[in-house]
């Protein structure tokens, strides 16, 4: 099997679930633990091992892939990674939409200072216009 691409994510995906799923198992054993069931709880306690080695071997195949802090926060709180992106964009727009209302208040704020200092100050006013870089405050 050709572990590049796509085809490693699935081989590592597929030894998480069986990992989750060993562990899952062995949750309900020793839950309700009964002697007669000490051979069944090794043979799961085995798997857990064998599985967590899989993934241990795998590791170097995955150094080129980072994964941000935040997406394990994520996880760690209990929400679908799978819901991280979707909810990374909606708060990149939400951003996107208070920095565009700040650039709108400080255009108004230039043109209210503007107009004021042309009222109240013509001729210093008139010296700023001619004395300015015409490339700022467009």
């Amino acid at each position: 099997m050709d572990l590049n691409g796509g085809d490693r994510f699935a081989k590592l995906e597929e030894n998480l679930e069986e990992l989750i799923e060993n562990i899952r198992q062995t949750s309900i054993i020793v839950s309700d633990f009964q002697p007669q069931g000490q051979n069944n709880l090794n043979q799961k306690i085995h798997s857990i091992v064998h599985n967590l080695q899989e993934i241990d071997r795998c590791k170097n195949q995955f150094s080129d892939v980072t994964v941000p802090v935040s997406v394990l926060q994520y996880i760690d709180q209990g929400t679908n990674p799978q819901l991280y992106s979707k909810d990374l964009m909606e708060r990149a727009l939400e951003k996107n939409e208070q920095v565009k209302g700040k650039i709108e208040v400080y255009k108004k704020f230039h043109q209210c200072l503007t107009d004021e200092m042309a009222k109240t100050f013509p001729d210093v006013f008139e010296f700023y216009m001619k004395t300015r870089n015409p490339q700022n405050f467009t």
